[in-house]
């Protein structure tokens, strides 16, 4: 059905090579890209699919992105990158006439900012092309913007509350380790966080809010508030939300081993001079942390994501749970990467599917709960990331 190219060879970038291979139905010709192109090629031998091309390519080089899009003529590209790349990915599909996914909205990388500006700005050059731009496609954000698509959809006449909670209560057995690139990771943490209320942004301390929410299968958790981007979109496009926050439950540990890495300075984005060079000290500290696409193998527990939603349907009120709990041992055994990697990877992959089958295809830029939410989450449940749903229950937020 169709040719796609995938960017970044990391954990996500391995979970959607394998997805992808798994359903050659839809996608008929597959690359995978990246800086290093051994990465690539160590995947591609991992799924086993010797017709899976590979590519060396720089990210951040929009010539050489436009030279691989015009030789290999992929329909879709799936940016699983790193988020600074994604205008430079998003200005090579436009040069090159292909279309555009990604899981995590652009940032500058002198500044931890996360907003959907400037890739929001792009929103005419790729309808004039007659491209399609698909933003978010993850899991958070990615499903949580078409679970509640899906609410609004079936479940609400309107939604008025909105608390998207995230719950990692796997143990890797390492003294300090992220889940995902740890640059990204750390960067997100530490800012301040920020949710919606009444038509206003209010700010918070990093971390300053948190209180003890029940997960499906896994129990009570601390859980804090974060600000995560997909709160921007959402709030924009189902304008009866009163209020919209993120949760995101950490442990102990992992806090105290963060305030240290902040206290110490290891946590700064700004170059440093040391020995005569300068140095990006978060970046030093990536080097020496663990590899998150290492964690798999000794990984144990769940992760569980979803949305607690709030509203009326037929002039009552109706409370709405829908989530996934996703092992760590079983995306290991499937895909050779733990559930994070896992339950972003898949979703980036059937947005692709939703694109190539004709289901997500209008020009322009777009963020995931603008579209159809129901073929996707059909696929949901047949792709590994099988949801369920609590109707008017205690959201306990």
């Amino acid at each position: 059905m169709g040719k796609v190219l995938i960017i970044g060879a990391g954990g996500v970038g391995t979970v959607v090579a394998h997805k992808v291979a798994q359903n050659p139905d839809v996608f008929t010709e597959i690359m995978i890209a990246s800086r290093t192109k051994s990465k690539c090629d160590a995947v591609v031998k991992a799924i086993g699919n010797p017709n899976i091309k590979t590519a060396q390519v720089d990210a951040d080089n929009v010539d050489e992105l436009v030279a691989l899009f015009n030789s290999f003529k992929p329909e879709i590209v799936i940016n699983v990158a790193l988020p600074y790349q994604d205008l430079t990915i998003m200005e090579a599909c436009l040069q090159s006439g292909v279309n555009y996914l990604d899981t995590a909205n652009y940032e500058p990388k002198d500044v931890a900012h996360f907003e959907y500006s400037w890739q929001w700005a792009y929103k005419k050059r790729f309808e004039d092309a007659g491209l399609t731009a698909i933003l978010g496609c993850g899991f958070d954000p990615g499903v949580s913007g078409i679970y509640t698509a899906y609410a609004a959809k079936h479940h609400f006449d309107e939604i008025q509350y909105l608390d998207i909670v995230d719950c990692n209560a796997g143990n890797h057995h390492k003294a300090f380790a992220t889940n995902f690139n740890p640059e990204i990771n750390i960067r997100e943490i530490t800012q301040n966080g920020r949710y919606y209320e009444n038509g206003e942004w209010v700010t918070t301390k990093p971390l300053e809010i948190h209180k003890d929410l029940t997960y499906p299968n896994i129990g009570l958790r601390d859980s804090y508030l974060l600000y995560h981007e997909e709160l921007e979109s959402l709030v924009k496009n189902f304008p009866t939300i009163k209020r919209a926050r993120f949760w995101m439950t950490f442990g102990q540990e992992y806090l105290t081993h963060l305030r240290v890495i902040q206290n110490i300075g290891m946590a700064r984005i700004d170059e440093v001079e040391y020995n005569g060079m300068k140095i990006v000290p978060l970046q030093f500290l990536k080097a020496v942390l663990p590899n998150p696409q290492d964690l798999g193998e000794n990984y144990e527990g769940e992760t569980s994501i979803g949305c607690r939603i709030r509203g009326l349907k037929d002039g009552k009120e109706r409370t709405y749970y829908v989530y996934n709990n996703c092992s760590h041992q079983e995306a290991y055994k499937e895909t050779g990467m733990q559930g994070v990697s896992y339950t972003t990877g898949v979703p980036a992959m059937i947005g692709a599917m939703m694109f190539l089958k004709g289901l997500w295809k209008k020009p322009g830029v777009w963020n995931v709960e603008e579209f159809n939410p129901d073929p996707f989450m059909e696929q949901l449940n047949k792709q590994g990331l099988p949801w369920h749903e609590i109707i008017d229950g205690d959201l306990e937020v």
